[in-house]
This record gives C-alpha cells, sequence and structure tokens, in this order.
C-alpha cells in the first residue's frame, strides 16, 4: 500500500485540519468534533449531510453559501456516530429548523435518526430526505434497498438554492424527496479502492476487467466482464438509466462523476458518449456536469447520474446557481 499520510489512524483527524486550514474563508471545525460547518451563516432552513470518509470532495466540500450548512465525517466508509451527527445538527440550526440529507446506508439511516430524536429532544424541528439514486442492485452489503451515490451531491445543490431562496423546512423535504425519485445513478469500477487501515484492495478484478454496479464502498456489482470502449460502456449505462423511469424523460440533467482514480480526459471522453447516445434518444440536456464529486478513494471508475428536469424550471434554475463552496 502506498498512500501519502502519516499513521493510517489519523487520516480523518489531519484531512479535517488539512480542510479548514486551506479554506478558511469558506469552512470552520466545531470544535472537537468530526463536523464541518459554513463559516458565515445565513438565517435559513439549515442543511446537514456527511457519512464515512474516502468520498471526498464529498461532503465537506459542499458546504457553503447555497449548498450545506455542515458536514458530519464518519471514519473512512463508516458512519459517524449520533452524537456527532447531533453536533452537526446544533451548528446548522439558525431556529427554522434542519434537514437531513442521508445516503441510503443502513448504518447511516440507523446513526442519523437517532441523532434526528436526541435533536427534538433539545427542541430542534429536523427532517429527514433519504437519497437512494443507484438503480444497479436493489439491496447490498451495507444497504436496505437501493444506495445512496452521487446523484445525492444535485439533492445537495437543489435544495440549498431553495432554502437560500427561503423555503420552509417542510417545502424542502417535499423538493428532497421528488427530486430524489426523479434521479437515477449508475457505475462501474476498473480497479478497486484501499482502504488505508485495511492495506488492502476491497475486491479483485483482472487487468482486462471491469465490474458494473459497484457501490461507493466497493460493495459487489451485477456483472463483471472484459473492458469495452467507452461508447460501449455508456450504452449499458444508458440503457440502464432510462429503463428505471416509468417514462422516458424529454429534458435531463447529466452528471459523470469520477471515483477517484479515473482522470478527467477518460470523463470527458465518456461524457461525449453519453451526449452522442442523448441525442440518439432525443433526450434535451440542459443541465451537464463532470468531474470527482463522490468518490471511492482512489477506486478508477466513474457513475452516470440522470435527473429527469421535464416540466422542472426551477430545478434547472437552482442547478446552475451560484454557490460558494470548495468543491462545486
Amino acid at each position: 500500500m502506498k498512500k501519502i499520510i502519516n499513521a493510517p489512524d489519523q487520516i480523518v483527524e489531519e484531512m479535517l485540519e488539512g480542510i479548514v486550514q486551506s479554506y478558511p474563508k469558506l469552512v470552520t471545525r466545531v470544535s472537537d468534533s468530526r463536523v464541518i460547518k459554513r463559516t458565515h451563516m445565513e438565517k435559513q432552513v439549515g442543511l446537514v449531510s456527511g457519512g464515512g470518509s474516502g468520498h471526498e470532495p464529498a461532503h465537506a466540500g459542499f458546504v457553503g453559501d447555497g449548498m450545506l450548512h455542515a458536514a458530519v465525517l464518519g471514519d473512512v466508509f463508516t458512519s459517524p456516530t449520533p452524537d456527532q451527527v447531533l453536533e452537526g445538527i446544533k451548528a446548522a440550526d439558525l431556529g427554522q429548523g434542519v434537514l437531513l440529507i442521508v445516503k441510503n446506508y443502513t448504518g447511516d439511516i440507523l446513526n442519523f435518526d437517532m441523532a434526528k430524536e436526541l435533536a427534538e429532544m433539545e427542541d430542534i424541528s429536523v427532517e429527514t430526505v433519504v437519497v437512494d439514486d443507484d438503480i444497479a442492485v436493489e439491496n447490498s452489503t451495507y444497504t436496505a434497498g437501493k444506495r445512496g451515490v452521487a446523484g445525492t451531491v444535485l439533492i445537495h445543490k437543489l435544495v440549498g438554492a431553495a432554502a437560500r431562496q427561503g423555503n420552509t423546512l417542510v417545502q424542502l423535504k417535499e423538493l428532497g424527496e421528488a427530486a430524489v425519485a426523479n434521479t437515477k445513478t449508475i457505475g462501474i469500477a476498473l480497479k478497486a479502492a484501499t482502504v488505508p487501515e485495511v492495506g488492502h484492495p476491497g475486491f479483485e478484478l483482472e487487468d482486462d476487467e471491469i465490474e458494473y454496479g459497484v457501490g461507493i464502498h466497493g460493495e459487489p456489482g451485477y456483472r463483471k466482464e472484459k473492458i469495452k470502449p467507452s461508447k460501449e460502456l455508456a450504452k449499458e449505462l444508458m440503457d440502464k438509466l432510462l429503463s428505471a423511469y416509468e417514462e422516458t424523460p424529454k429534458q435531463v440533467g447529466i452528471l459523470v462523476n469520477g471515483m477517484g482514480g479515473t482522470p478527467l480526459m477518460e470523463q470527458f471522453i465518456f461524457m461525449k458518449d453519453v451526449l452522442d447516445l442523448c441525442k440518439t434518444h432525443q433526450l434535451d440536456v440542459v443541465f451537464t456536469k463532470v468531474g470527482n464529486f463522490m468518490t471511492s478513494i482512489e477506486m478508477q471508475g466513474l457513475s452516470l447520474t440522470m435527473i429527469d428536469l421535464t416540466n422542472h424550471k426551477d430545478w434547472l434554475m437552482y442547478l446552475e446557481e451560484e454557490v460558494h463552496t470548495i468543491a462545486w
């Protein structure tokens, strides 16, 4: 294992300090916690997300004006504890309630729910939006139901813009749930990530092999096969996404997300092939984004997210609004 670290058991602590020291105008750290919050708060409904570390820039990279108020980080690929999530809720509470945006993993659901109950005992109004955008498999290693993956970042953006415009907690929950229902993601892996404290890859693929539908923690997908050209990979993923919608969307947003070890060169080639397929399917692509947003340490691979923006001009406006965060 070759990584630029000091000690495996200090990775999260040193990373947190590196984040806040690098971007002090945007974010700060809540003392004695794993919580990153905005340096400057505006009075609105607070937005909190988080999860295990190893998915950077998610979630701390999306804390800032127009997106999250706070992010809570656990150990690598491990949910933050309820007391840490509670600290995040308190940090984001500006008197108008707090919305939790949670990826659908068993540990995250349990710990964020427990923190919600603790916060309500302290008279903080809390609601939750659960993101389960991954269509690859129904149940997986850490999950009952579909996994929450890169589409979560689009939910941060949509709900963050609406919160900035003064939407209420109830309105933001409704928006988040509607957006989740219209957001679908599927990914592929070329090479597994290595969790530093484990010291070896989470799964094995041959040099000429890929896996469809792998999760952001290295959970199994639905098929392994020999590597194919980008055009063929794009077709497989696009066909899967479109089949997941009851009706084929007319206007869509497309997010190509790198898993941490895939060069932008390859991500842009893949996006070109996806956009060519969108033309073939007569999809009007009105929003695009390419880059590393929800990674899996240094996993080689990428994911493709589609959000149905048909009849949702306000959603497109929310996606296009300027924000001030580290990573968007």
